[in-house]
């Protein structure tokens, strides 16, 4: 019986996405030599396995890995693995189709710095 609840248990998480633990705005300025326009900076926490969905930016976003490893990919460009001190850039035309903590058993923590329409959301969900 043990093992039947364990294997209910491992399939409901089968394809399951594990987001990111927690987000935190650490600066929101409008742009004034670009009106309609700010920046934007967030950290991201990610646990051990976390996953985003499929998302967009509509923004500029720059990528900066405080610690751990993350994995990141646009649609038509290269996976990348990404350690503490890399970077990774994406444009508000691109669909962000990888972005997780590389690691099962560590946490991973990163930085970033969008440029947006003043008001939208850093986030939308993209198929």
């Amino acid at each position: 019986m043990k093992k039947f609840i364990l294997s209910l248990f491992v399939v409901g998480l089968v394809g399951t996405t594990i987001h990111a633990q927690n987000v935190a705005t650490l600066l929101t300025r409008k742009l004034p030599e670009a009106p309609g326009k700010e920046i934007q900076v967030v950290t991201v926490n990610y646990a051990p396995g976390a996953v985003d969905a499929i998302h967009r930016h509509d923004a500029h976003a720059v990528v900066y890995v405080l610690e751990g490893e993350v994995e990141m990919q646009v649609r038509g460009g290269t996976l990348q693995r990404l350690g503490q001190g890399q970077v990774f850039y994406e444009s508000p035309e691109d669909v962000h189709t990888v972005c997780r903590n590389a690691s099962k058993t560590k946490p991973a923590k990163f930085i970033v710095f969008f440029v947006k329409n003043e008001g939208a959301p850093i986030l939308t969900p993209a198929s």
